[in-house]
């Protein structure tokens, strides 16, 4: 696997704008730094298209006609060392990752290559790690892999065994993994990988994380919190790092057994301090009691302590709210001037912060069109901006 993996990996080639984009692709309406990746409207999968911006607070984009357009009907996206990541979810198989920078306002092509289908990938000093995670209980062992940013080339691989963190007979499928300090985390869900219900578990009031060493991948230990459940989700990153260099880690509340939520702790979160490899126990926020009730579902941090919150209701008509919830003060209030619920379609997962206290998130209504709204921590509010034509907004970022 290594050597083809590295046959196929970026061979550093710097392409012209006929290779880097298909014959469609007449370059961008709005040449600027900002990405915004846009799934277009059709009755079948189509592949997400690329478009830049020189401002998500104003004017428009559109697909027809413009974009650069990805392989493959799913990615997803990062950026690392001012360069953009367009990976393809494979469903298993190996997919396509492609590597942008940008240009005059242009995107870019640096390289391409194809890695196995992951399920985490996170920066790591001037690296990507990328993790395939296993789910089943008769194949314990999880790939890892290392790509360096500057060189664009694979720099190490090896193997995990997800039995070994949970030691309770289950497997620890990691929902996200995090650089912290020199450490990796990986915040994972103790799962049955088997017997039908292969995401359900026997253990669902606890947190756990794994800590590994870098670039070895060595577990080192597993620290555990009983105040809540698993921290993130399938896929979902429920960690970040404030300036001060402490760690905040949301749970759902969301474990399940036999597809039932059983977990009977409430969505809350918790605290890891600088330069410590172990929870916090004089910190604890219980979001369902702040809230009201709610979960929370994914959220941006915009600094001073700031996160937008995307949160979940038991009414599963009651959906897309959105709050501010301060980490310090433990304040909450619920963001104004979007849409209701009933006039939204989605959301973006993948988001953006400019500046202290600003976020960025995508908004595709139910009439086709899509915006990028602008939402200011300090007064609570949100602000229509960019216009995006003829798509869903899948990803919002930002280069250099």
């Amino acid at each position: 696997m290594k050597t083809n993996i590295k046959k196929l990996l970026i061979t550093g080639i710097v392409l012209s704008v006929f290779t880097s984009c298909k014959k469609d692709d007449v370059g961008p309406p709005n040449p600027g730094n900002y990405i915004v990746a846009v799934s277009p409207v059709a009755s079948t999968g189509v592949a997400d298209y690329l478009l830049t911006a020189a401002s998500l607070d104003e004017g428009s984009v559109t697909t027809k006609g413009h974009g650069v357009e990805q392989d493959g009907t799913y990615r997803y996206y990062m950026t690392a060392n001012n360069k953009f990541f367009s990976m393809l979810y494979g469903q298993g198989n190996p997919g396509a990752v492609t590597t942008y920078d940008i240009k005059n306002g242009t995107l870019n092509k640096v390289s391409d290559f194809q890695s196995e289908t992951v399920q985490a990938f996170a920066p790591v000093n001037n690296d990507i790690l990328l993790m395939k995670i296993s789910r089943s209980i008769t194949n314990k062992l999880s790939n890892f892999y290392i790509v360096n940013t500057n060189s664009l080339l694979i720099t190490g691989e090896g193997t995990i065994n997800n039995q070994i963190p949970s030691s309770n007979g289950e497997l620890a499928h990691f929902t996200w993994i995090r650089q912290f300090g020199d450490k990796v985390f990986a915040p994972y869900m103790s799962i049955k990988g088997c017997c039908g219900d292969s995401f359900g578990t026997a253990y669902p009031d606890s947190s756990w994380i794994a800590v590994y060493s870098y670039p070895k991948m060595e577990l080192e230990k597993v620290i555990k919190d009983n105040r809540t459940s698993y921290i993130g989700a399938y896929f979902l990153d429920g960690t970040a790092v404030d300036e001060k260099g402490d760690l905040y880690a949301f749970s759902s509340a969301a474990a399940t057994t036999a597809g039932k939520v059983t977990s009977k702790k409430p969505s809350a979160i918790v605290r890891i301090n600088k330069g410590t490899t172990a929870y916090d126990f004089s910190y604890y926020l219980n979001f369902e009691e702040l809230s009201g009730g709610y979960k929370i579902g994914n959220w941006l941090y915009v600094g001073k302590g700031n996160f937008v919150v995307s949160m979940n209701a038991m009414n599963a008509a009651d959906k897309y709210n959105f709050a501010v919830v301060n980490v310090y003060d433990k304040s909450f209030k619920k963001v104004s001037g979007l849409p209701s619920g009933s006039e939204i379609n989605s959301v973006t997962s993948t988001n953006y912060t400019k500046e202290d206290g600003i976020g960025y998130v995508g908004v595709t209504l139910k009439t086709g069109i899509s915006y990028v709204y602008k939402i200011d921590a300090t007064t609570a509010s949100a602000t229509q901006g960019l216009r995006v034509d003829g798509g869903t907004i899948t990803a919002i970022a930002k280069l250099n």
